[in-house]
């Protein structure tokens, strides 16, 4: 491919270390990008590809990996370099062995996610905005947790699924949603902690060591809670997870409702990429949320 000679010769310029492809082998998995390792006799990387418009994404992407870097807490791939020509864009990220057995050392990931929770900013957002699977996520920051999470992320999902041709029931039981929104937060008021903001169980794994790691992050800073609700989505972790996490960093007694809050985003979100039965499953969670303010 004609990107490996460009590519192989930054990852030269910026380690300071010759590299010169000899192996390419694709990895699957991933449904936004193309993902490649590329080696040597000596070191190895992990490539993502996308197209030449899909640069600010890859930016985002390594300076939300540098943010969890910095937390000191879990291990994610730190980030080598990114770049683009005429028709491609890359991120290169550290290549990090992986295959370990999840549920023996989930109790090391719960523990280090309470960990990296207790990094915390001044205001809920971020320095710049990211993606959310292929979805602009605005991070536009503020000192106000319910305004942050009315503006920039239900309303902005139930504004793009109206221009996405989602209207009706949708957009009614959204609109008396994020008016009432207030009243799932009595008396509480989030910290603003260091997040993964697409905490799934396709976005970890466990090294060759048996230590927990993190990649594909929407960073931003926001309520910790957003990032335990997404775990339960679509399931994937193991009991020990959430004894590990609630033993170092208890979880408020309303979070079982405000989860649904949380999940929310995220199915519109799927919704507005791949659309289905996501629609349904939005208006029954409105539905619950309202049922209990009723």
């Amino acid at each position: 491919m004609l990107d490996w000679p460009e590519i192989a010769a930054q990852i030269s310029n910026v380690t300071q270390s010759r590299f010169t492809v000899q192996e390419v082998t694709a990895i699957g998995g991933g449904c936004i990008n193309q993902a490649y390792c590329l080696a040597d006799e000596k070191q190895r990387y992990f490539i993502k590809l996308n197209s030449a418009q899909s640069l600010p994404m890859f930016e985002a992407e390594a300076a939300g990996l540098e943010e969890i870097v910095q937390s000191n807490t879990l291990r994610v791939p730190r980030p080598v370099c990114w770049g683009q020509n005429d028709s491609t864009a890359w991120l290169v990220l550290e290549h990090i062995q992986l295959g370990h057995n999840a549920h023996e050392n989930a109790a090391d990931l719960g523990a280090g996610l309470a960990a990296m929770h207790r990094t915390h900013a001044a205001n809920f957002g971020w320095v710049r905005d990211n993606t959310i699977g292929a979805t602009p996520q605005i991070n536009t920051q503020s000192s106000d947790w319910l305004f942050f999470w009315r503006t920039h992320r239900l309303g902005y999902q139930l504004e793009l699924a109206k221009a996405n041709g989602y209207t009706g029931k949708l957009q009614s039981l959204g609109a008396q949603l994020l008016t009432h929104l207030d009243l799932f937060f009595s008396g509480f008021s989030p910290q603003a902690s260091l997040l993964h903001g697409d905490l799934w169980s396709g976005n970890y794994s466990f090294d060759d060591a048996g230590q927990p790691v993190l990649f594909d992050p929407a960073t931003y800073y926001g309520d910790r809670e957003t990032d335990i609700a997404m775990t339960e989505l679509f399931g994937g972790f193991a009991s020990n997870f959430y004894s590990a996490y609630r033993h170092e960093y208890p979880l408020d007694s309303g979070y079982n409702v405000r989860k649904v809050i949380y999940n929310l985003y995220h199915v519109l979100n799927h919704l507005n990429l791949f659309g289905g039965s996501y629609r349904n499953q939005a208006e029954q969670m409105m539905n619950r949320l309202l049922a209990e303010i009723r």
